[in-house]
């Protein structure tokens, strides 16, 4: 998974990546005498901004509390997105960070221990709400000055060793760290609950067999992969299905342990894994599959994406896609700005919309659209059980080598991306792509 495109701030050109950002400072912060004084003139100004825009929404309570430990973040079974909520400020740069940079600020705060909330998930999907208004003035505000700005933007060479370099910032955290929150399958995408008393595990390979049985595979296929995680699919698809299976990823943590894991199987010699940038496969597929590697493609680059992804499939091929979208509405605009994910989680992350998809689609390939099917309901679950149970093994994370920093980046994360998905802010789809002599198996019509 990677970023949501929530509540965007500024444009940015440049990012940090995760584990550069997070490394300094106490969550538990500097003696009182040592934070900046309230009563500074720029401090004062920062305080008197926030304050007065959190008072004019309706449940919300900002309370300050100077010194003392930072709270352990907490679960709830279910968020309030109405309130009432309380935000505690433990620290006045809490105000500096939320003013001048939105949501990246307001992130930063949490993770560095200046504010928290009991409710998490219900306190950003309330303000989500609020930003709702705010966001179609500056959608409008953008559509005038597109025009002019587009061809600049435009102007971004593609950059291999600049996208492995952000790839690998959000995926080699360490696969011990992963484990810690994700499901036995290693499954880092949205599931598919069919039921509400299924196990995240059988929701998540509930998923892997959904994507499976849309694009037909079967034991005579050589199915590609682009953006191979820690090979959930991969084993699927030749463990359940029989396909040969050529998956690639540029994340040499994931690649490790995936090795591992086609081993222990026993499917080493279905599945050829190789670390190289999807752009220099070889080669014709009966069918290509690629969960959730398009959100780590910057917009400008989608297009030759999905060229590579036709190129790679023969005349009768499918694909199967599952994205993170954003709203048409809100995808010219929100592509060019940096958000909390932008910042500290997944740098280089970009968002699709589905016309987005669909134009690159036609304007760049022979590819059509045959299907398509919104899940976003299923990755608001799939979020509030990884966060239960990042939140469970709390206590394990420094014996990771996972600061209390870093955890609460993670925690926030999470929680941001929920309360994204609950308030349909963007959502996730499969889609399935056809080569133009691909026929759906079953249909009784005469071939012509």
């Amino acid at each position: 998974m990677s970023g949501t495109g929530t509540e965007e701030t500024s444009t940015s050109t440049t990012s940090q990546a995760t584990t550069g950002a997070v490394t300094g400072g106490s969550l538990v912060g500097p003696p009182a005498a040592e934070i900046r004084s309230a009563s500074a003139p720029r401090v004062r100004v920062e305080r008197a901004v926030v304050r007065r825009l959190a008072a004019r929404v309706e449940g919300l309570t900002v309370v300050e509390h100077r010194g003392g430990a930072v709270p352990r973040p907490v679960a709830q079974a279910q968020s309030n997105p109405s309130g009432p909520h309380e935000m505690t400020v433990m620290d006045h740069r809490a105000y500096a960070a939320a003013a001048r940079s939105g949501s990246a600020g307001l992130g930063e705060g949490y993770f560095r221990g200046w504010w928290h909330a009991d409710d998490l998930v219900g306190l950003l999907r309330m303000l989500i709400g609020v930003m709702r208004p705010i966001d179609r003035r500056r959608d409008r505000l953008h559509a005038l000055t597109r025009p002019l700005l587009d061809p600049v933007r435009q102007l971004r060479r593609p950059n291999p060793d600049r996208d492995r370099r952000n790839v690998r910032a959000h995926y080699d955290l360490g696969n011990e760290f992963f484990a810690a929150f994700l499901d036995e399958t290693m499954t880092y995408s949205s599931a598919v609950f069919e039921h509400p008393t299924m196990s995240l595990a059988e929701a998540s390979t509930a998923k892997l067999d959904r994507i499976c049985r849309k694009i037909g595979l079967t034991d005579a296929h050589h199915l590609v992969e682009i953006g191979t995680g820690w090979g959930s699919l991969a084993l699927h698809a030749a463990g359940r299905y029989g396909a040969h299976v050529t998956t690639t990823t540029v994340s040499a943590a994931q690649a490790a342990l995936a090795r591992e894991r086609f081993a222990a199987a026993g499917l080493a010699d279905r599945i050829d894994l190789r670390e190289v940038d999807y752009r220099h496969l070889t080669g014709t597929y009966d069918r290509l599959v690629s969960i959730e590697m398009i959100e780590a493609v910057d917009w400008r680059e989608v297009p030759g994406y999905l060229q590579t992804c036709a190129r790679l499939l023969r005349p009768d091929g499918v694909m199967g896609l599952q994205a993170i979208v954003m709203a048409d509405q809100r995808w010219a605009r929100a592509r060019m700005t940096e958000d909390f994910i932008k910042r500290w989680v997944f740098p280089g992350g970009s968002l699709p919309s589905l016309t987005s998809i669909a134009d690159a689609v036609t304007r760049r390939t022979d590819l059509r659209i045959v299907d398509i099917e919104d899940l976003g309901l299923h990755y608001a679950e799939t979020l509030h059980r990884w966060r239960d149970q990042l939140l469970a093994r709390w206590d394990d994370l420094a014996s990771l080598g996972v600061t209390e920093e870093l955890g609460r980046l993670w925690d926030f994360y999470l929680a941001y991306c929920e309360a994204a998905f609950l308030e349909r802010h963007v959502s996730v789809a499969q889609i399935v792509l056809a080569k133009p002599r691909w026929r759906p198996d079953g249909v009784a019509v005469r071939s012509r």
